[in-house]
């Protein structure tokens, strides 16, 4: 793969690593939304969340975590947003899987991604049903 993200897997490009196992990397955002915004990556490629192999995306999972308490650790923000964007509409433009770890500031200025919307529970009963089926399938 030629993409930015495999050239830092493979050293070919540098990184400011915060952490990395076997599986996977971290390391802090190029553009980021704020201090210490970090992005977890897998070492194997995917593309987004639906052609990344389900061990790689629980192992991002379990770094996230990690991620997430050094920067509570190290910089003690008031939250922490967890994003993971999966094709164009979301707003991914790096086409490898990746999780953006976020820390959050009361008054930061980062907007809200939605407004929460008034509930049509027979619409979510309908929808519910039709996951639910799609999943025993």
């Amino acid at each position: 793969m030629d993409d930015v993200f495999s050239k830092i897997v493979r050293g070919e490009l540098p990184c400011h690593k915060v952490a990395e196992d076997d599986r996977t990397l971290a390391f802090l955002d190029i553009n980021p939304a704020s201090q210490g915004h970090t992005l977890v990556i897998p070492k194997r490629f995917g593309t987004d969340i639906f052609d990344t192999a389900p061990d790689d995306v629980a192992a991002v999972a379990r770094m996230v975590q990690t991620v997430a308490q050094l920067l509570l650790q190290t910089l003690n923000p008031a939250g922490i947003n967890v994003l993971q964007n999966s094709r164009p509409a979301s707003g991914q433009e790096v086409f490898y899987y990746h999780v953006h770890v976020i820390p959050r500031w009361e008054g930061d200025g980062i907007v809200k991604l939605w407004r929460p919307n008034p509930t049509d529970h027979a619409a979510f009963a309908d929808l519910a049903e039709r996951l639910r089926a799609k999943h025993q399938a």
